[in-house]
């Protein structure tokens, strides 16, 4: 975690006004009231809009949820985003990724033993994180295992993760209890 306290002190449930009531109830229902959602409930209407766009990228998207998880982790990664990672080595177990193929996400595209795929994933990950842009040889790549709407909903999971991350680094977000660290 890059910083020990929250700079955005997550709220309680007794401090939610009428409409962080509304936007928690799913939570609450599930019984997930993670530290996340407890920041974001200081801005209701932007968390409203943002969990939108949240919902479509981990359960609406084109991409096979071990693809998906796999770049998420490595741009959780890249940014430092201790919350982030944690709470995604939990989505990638409950899929069925091993803590290997979780931890090729730290050591990245050079990782040996990768397939093809999750080299170009990879791959796609770092070059969109340090020049916001995928290159040729990685799109053409991808192209053979990818359609259009595949190709789009990689760009914007690297970019919602991405986002997501700065925010979760800035704001101070604090694990939630038994998430696993770096080290796995």
């Amino acid at each position: 975690m890059r910083l020990k306290t929250p700079r955005i002190t997550p709220l309680e449930a007794a401090d939610w006004s009428e409409q962080a009531q509304e936007i928690m109830q799913p939570f609450v229902q599930q019984g997930n009231i993670f530290n996340i959602f407890k920041t974001l409930v200081h801005h209701p209407s932007l968390a409203k809009r943002w969990m939108v766009f949240a919902n479509h990228i981990l359960g609406k998207s084109t991409l096979c949820d071990r693809d998906r998880e796999l770049v998420i982790l490595r741009i959780g990664y890249l940014c430092q985003a201790g919350y982030e990672w944690g709470q995604h080595v939990q989505i990638a177990r409950r899929i069925g990724m091993s803590d290997d193929e979780i931890r090729s996400t730290q050591s990245g595209p050079e990782t040996s033993g990768l397939s093809e795929l999750d080299k170009l994933l990879l791959a796609a990950t770092d070059e969109l994180h340090a020049d916001a842009h995928v290159a040729d040889a990685t799109w053409e790549g991808l192209l053979k295992h990818y359609n259009t709407q595949q190709m789009m909903d990689l760009v914007f999971t690297v970019g919602q993760y991405n986002l997501v991350s700065m925010a979760l680094n800035s704001f101070g977000v604090q694990l939630d209890e038994g998430l696993p660290g770096w080290d796995i």
